[in-house]
């Protein structure tokens, strides 16, 4: 059991019950996966680039990531289908709890100039998505191995019905929201 889905269930889950007045433990919103895109526009001129992208996203997230592929072909961007443009991860269960961890305490306070997430990249469904600029905050990653600081997405998808009830709930796991 890993330090955070022990501190879910023996901190968070009971505080989210008391605040929003349910009356089953089980009603209590939880995390049900994180899923981790990265776009990558110039693997169409260079392909390779796609290979060190999912090596570096493999290093990050603990999974292999799958690739995406273009659908339809846009004459105007070059892209023609089944080129890949992509790579994304999702992930459940122990890796995703350790992945928030590590996010939490470890990647997002070496971001330059930190003052915390904004809290209004909530969907209305409680799901939030984090955009990060560069990849170089996770200590996974090597420094003198990357080719090209990229950035990626990084969607944390709850059971909350509210943004409310999805932002008490990352706020009571550890992240590290803007004060307002």
């Amino acid at each position: 059991m890993t330090r955070l889905y022990k501190k879910y269930r023996e901190e968070v889950a009971p505080k989210l019950k008391e605040q929003f007045g349910f009356k089953s433990i089980m009603r209590a919103p939880r995390l049900e996966k994180i899923v981790l895109n990265q776009g990558l526009g110039e693997a169409i001129a260079n392909p390779k680039v796609i290979e060190s992208a999912v090596a570096e996203m493999a290093a990050i997230a603990g999974q292999k990531p799958v690739v995406c592929r273009a659908r339809k072909s846009i004459s105007n961007f070059k892209l023609r289908e089944g080129v890949a443009i992509g790579c994304s991860v999702t992930l459940r269960g122990a890796r995703m709890y350790e992945f928030l961890d590590r996010l939490t305490s470890v990647a997002l306070p070496r971001v330059r100039d930190f003052r915390g997430v904004p809290t209004k990249s909530f969907d209305g469904r409680g799901n939030y998505t984090l955009g990060i600029k560069e990849q170089i905050i996770f200590p996974e990653i090597n420094y003198d191995k990357i080719d090209k600081i990229r950035g990626m997405n990084i969607t944390i998808c709850t059971t909350a019905r509210t943004d409310e009830e999805g932002l008490e709930l990352l706020r009571l796991m550890g992240m590290p929201f803007r004060r307002n």
